[in-house]
């Protein structure tokens, strides 16, 4: 890589231009005279809030090929600013890149690509004959790589929109394209690149890779808008140290640039271990503009549209798979060197509303979860063709040393407690998974001693095979019971204070909530970390009896509904369980080879017949991918992911034995140091539990974050233009958020008179779509139905933490509760007939969450008679008025009045527009301009031209 500086910038182009014919001399004098004078910055990955806005830089890229170099032009989705690359294409192997950092105008970038065409054409004047060609046209640079003979650039050719958060859109990809980048003049031919070529190629880019261009996906919501609450104190000292000296012709006017209309916009660094990219960007991250740079994860993303009496709430699944120690099922077990487990996800569900799209006056909330390999040196042999090969510790770790290194990072990203439910099998007639569990107790015991009693690492064994081949267990009451006891340990994220409905009528549940209260919200402390062996089925099925608890908790948090508790078989409770379905079966065929077996129906013992078969089909599939394909999909993300570099003269990665060393980096080299047996953790972490260390303000987090201010006029700071683009022509049809899933129309049943509440328990058959499977089978599933009741009043620590055996016991003594979801009934005996008839007289404390029977405060009445008077001013309406269509009466209808006093569940009207003084001003102005009377210019004024000055000629 060969590094450009801007000086050299100059004389490349300086020296192009001696080659070429003397037409080409416009781009030289272009060059100097005005594209290289000014650096004009971007900021990529931004967030918006209170006082920071947020700035798009979408590129859609061209490229222009000539004989010796490729220009790489990118624009903003306006079309108004744009960037280039020149890419020299005259080094075998060697990638040499220029990037002049300047932002063109359209004109501007238009002028420069047509000097180059003009000056490289073979004939000039004569038609037909172009010097500059479009070779493809993008959305982006996955980056560079290189096997044993030049560079390849892979470029993003199709995208698909696959949610939108907070006006940020995420996008899935499509399609990509690989491009040599030599000329086939100075191309060094080696017969293994096409093998490696093969190889890469394999890991299909356009199956669950996804990016944003605004949004940084690997960091969780939580650490996104906690980042955009700094103090404003810091952010000014950020944007001062990283401020880059330039000429101001406005300082002797005494114009400060940090006056109050400036907005600050943020770039965070990613985190590394769910970026899928990084080893292609390392190439050239330090040599051109953070703005070209991005950052692609891989998993799942989903969303759907919650409609709750018509207010849209999107309910968002993203999951990001780990990069480091990724792998096959059987190829990848355990943990490595440094931490890194296999088949390590980190689940994200985001609950907001959609009708306000801002970070800093919408309502957010997220949960994380996560799920990953038992983090010890074990393996399985899969030489014996076995369906399930013996497990073999393969070290000994008697210091627990990987599973503190792991556990390390989880308590810097994620905080304290870190709860782990291990669902592995507890008794077995032959030792197999029992050896796991075994290990994990030992080392999770043994780092326990060391860690301040209140931040110890939680853990719940629970068999979970057992349980499901029991007839008297209900397995999802159970793992409700856990999900309730951890949702209150960890807490979860929500960006706004308790609303007001909740302080009138608290909660008992919502009074235990743990996480971390803060002015602004809540924030989630600690994580659930979930595993089985394979951390498929049934962690998938777990993982959603969590995230259903949590997503109660949200929706309450948020005010829209009453109690935070769901129960099956409403339309929201459907909508979120197909997400789940669509995570758990993306997730099973990237590390599995087939879809889920096991699903949530199948452990609630409603699934059809059919569904049988279907599961021995997918039990099929992945073992055929175990033992025919993994070793080869293996070789393609060890390539893809840069874990193995081809060298000249070394082995092959088809020569390869093993990939053991590869992934374990002390077999290499002898470690120079060694980690404390007992101080096991990163310096600092301890000192801001129960916050993650990583979302802590301290200087080495501030190190990561890159500060610039804007001012108010800079059009990359819109983000209505940019979410909306009224400079593109749109479709329903298209629209995105008119195509997701839908709770009122997918779910919704259709007859006339239904509950449009999608908090209403349904039958099976009186949905929109049902996802217990087609119309033919309804009836077969009806009969097969089960009531699956909802879990119990939640039980002590004690109960949820003991063991597999007390479970057993636990479970017995609830089989007779009272189902939540069923209808209180009451039985009435007439002599022979026997009526069942709903209870339908229930108390006040039941029906309002407050007795009635008391006098109501004085505070209370003189706030209900205020509600009365308010209500009574906005519906009241004149007789007479109606039938006379005056000034008077139009007058009365448009003066509008709130509709609540209450700051915080306040539901705001639209106001008519009235024109202020300052707009009356303005176009007074404005007429006196026209007669030629001009007003003298104020400090925006001389703002205004300024920015206008730097961008154009600067």
């Amino acid at each position: 890589m060969a590094l450009q500086t801007p000086g050299s910038m100059k004389k490349e182009v300086l020296q192009v231009q001696e080659q070429r014919p003397p037409a080409a001399s416009g781009e030289d004098h272009a060059g100097a005279g005005g594209y290289f004078l000014k650096e004009l910055q971007l900021v990529e990955r931004t967030r918006a809030g209170a006082g920071k806005s947020t700035l798009k830089v979408e590129y859609e890229l061209a490229y222009h090929a000539v004989f010796r170099r490729y220009f790489l032009v990118g624009s903003n989705p306006a079309e108004t600013k744009y960037r280039v690359l020149k890419i020299d294409r005259t080094e075998p192997k060697d990638l040499v890149i220029i990037d002049d950092k300047h932002v063109y105008t359209q004109q501007e970038v238009r002028e420069l690509l047509g000097r180059l065409d003009l000056g490289n054409r073979t004939k000039i004047g004569q038609k037909g004959s172009s010097g500059l060609s479009r070779a493809v046209s993008a959305f982006g640079v996955v980056g560079f790589v290189r096997f044993l003979e030049g560079y390849y650039i892979v470029l993003i050719t199709k995208r698909r929109k696959m949610a939108d958060i907070g006006g940020h859109a995420i996008y899935k990809i499509e399609d990509t394209n690989m491009i040599y980048i030599p000329n086939d003049s100075v191309r060094v031919t080696h017969p293994d690149e096409a093998r490696y070529l093969r190889i890469f190629q394999n890991v299909d880019l356009s199956s669950n890779f996804y990016f944003s261009y605004s949004y940084d996906l690997s960091h969780s919501l939580q650490y996104n808008l906690t980042v955009l609450r700094m103090p404003l104190e810091t952010l000014k000292t950020e944007t001062t140290q990283t401020r880059q000296e330039s000429f101001d012709i406005f300082e002797d006017e005494g114009l400060s640039t940090q006056g109050g209309s400036g907005v600050f916009g943020i770039c965070s660094k990613p985190y590394e271990k769910y970026v899928w990219n990084g080893k292609l960007l390392d190439a050239v991250k330090n040599s051109i503009h953070r703005d070209w740079l991005l950052y692609i994860i891989h998993g799942f993303c989903g969303q759907s549209k919650l409609l709750i009496y018509g207010r849209p709430i999107y309910v968002t699944l993203i999951a990001r798979r780990s990069s480091k120690f990724a792998g096959t099922r059987f190829l990848k077990r355990g943990a490595n060197c440094e931490g890194d487990v296999a088949n390590e996800v980190e689940t994200e569900q985001i609950l907001y509303d959609a009708s306000v799209m801002s970070f800093s006056a919408g309502s957010y909330s997220s949960y994380v979860q996560v799920r990953g390999s038992v983090p010890l040196y074990w393996s399985q042999d899969i030489s014996t063709m076995m369906p399930k090969p013996p497990i073999t510790l393969d070290q000994a770790d008697p210091f627990a040393h990987v599973a503190a290194l792991h556990f390390d990072q989880m308590l810097q990203r994620f905080g304290s407690p870190i709860i782990i439910l291990n669902l592995v099998k507890e008794r077995e007639k032959r030792k197999h998974e029992r050896i796991l569990s075994e290990e994990l107790v030992a080392a999770v015991t043994y780092l326990n001693q060391f860690l301040p009693p209140e931040h110890a690492i939680i853990y719940i064994p629970w068999d979970m095979a057992k349980y499901t081949k029991s007839k008297l267990c209900n397995v999802l009451d159970r793992l409700n019971v856990i999900a309730e006891s951890v949702v209150k340990k960890t807490g979860f994220f929500v960006n706004r204070p308790d609303s007001y409905c909740s302080i009138l009528r608290p909660d008992e549940k919502w009074n235990e909530l743990g996480g971390y209260v803060v002015s602004t919200g809540r924030l989630q402390t600690g994580v659930l970390r979930t595993n089985c062996v394979d951390c498929l089925d049934r962690t998938n099925t777990a993982q959603f009896m969590v995230g259903k608890c949590a997503l109660a908790y949200q929706l309450y948090s948020l005010g829209l509904i009453d109690k935070p508790n769901l129960q099956f078989d409403t339309d929201a409770v459907r909508l979120f369980e197909e997400l789940y379905e669509d995570h758990g079966d993306t997730l099973s065929l990237q590390y599995g080879g087939s879809q889920l077996v096991h699903r949530v129906k199948t452990y609630r013992k409603i699934a059809p017949w059919t569904q049988h078969s279907k599961d021995i089909m997918q039990t099929l599939s992945r073992y055929y991918s175990n033992a025919f394909s993994d070793a080869d999909r293996q070789d393609s993300i060890n390539l893809f992911l840069g874990v193995f570099k081809p060298t000249e003269g070394k082995p092959h990665l088809w020569e390869l034995p093993t990939d053991f060393y590869l992934h374990h980096k002390n077999t290499l080299s002898l470690l120079q140091t060694r980690r404390s047996y007992t101080y096991w953790w990163t310096t600092g972490v301890l000192k801001h539990l129960p916050l993650p260390f990583d979302e802590v303000t301290c200087a080495e987090n501030r190190r990561k974050l890159t500060v610039k201010k804007f001012h108010k006029y800079e059009e990359e700071i819109d983000i209505h233009n940019e979410f909306f683009r009224p400079y593109e022509l749109s479709s329903f049809d298209e629209t995105f958020c008119l195509a997701m899933t839908n709770s009122t129309r997918d779910f919704m049943p259709k007859n006339v008179g239904i509950d449009p509440s999608p908090f209403t328990v349904r039958k099976p058959d009186e949905t929109g779509k049902s996802v217990l499977g087609n119309k033919s089978n309804r009836e077969e599933t009806v009969l097969q139905r089960k009531t699956a009741a909802s879990a119990p009043p939640p039980p002590s620590e004690e109960a949820v933490s003991s063991s597999s055996e007390d479970d057993s016991g636990t479970d017995k003594e609830d089989e007779g509760a009272v189902s939540q979801r069923s209808t209180p009934v009451k039985v009435t005996d007439t002599g022979d007939n026997t009526k069942i008839t709903e209870n339908v007289v229930q108390s006040t404390k039941d029906v309002y969450g407050v007795n009635l029977s008391d006098v109501p405060s004085e505070d209370d009445l003189t706030i209900y008679a205020r509600f009365v008077q308010l209500g009574q001013s906005q519906h009241k309406q004149d007789k007479s008025s109606q039938q006379f269509c005056s000034k008077h009466y139009l007058d009365r209808v448009i003066n509008l009045i709130p509709i609540s006093s209450f700051s915080q569940d306040n539901i705001y009207e639209v106001q008519p527009p009235r024109a202020d003084r300052k707009s009356i001003e303005i176009f007074h102005a404005h007429i006196q301009a026209g007669r030629g009377n001009m007003q003298p210019l104020g400090k925006d004024d001389f703002l205004m031209y300024r920015e206008y000055i730097r961008n154009r000629y600067m």
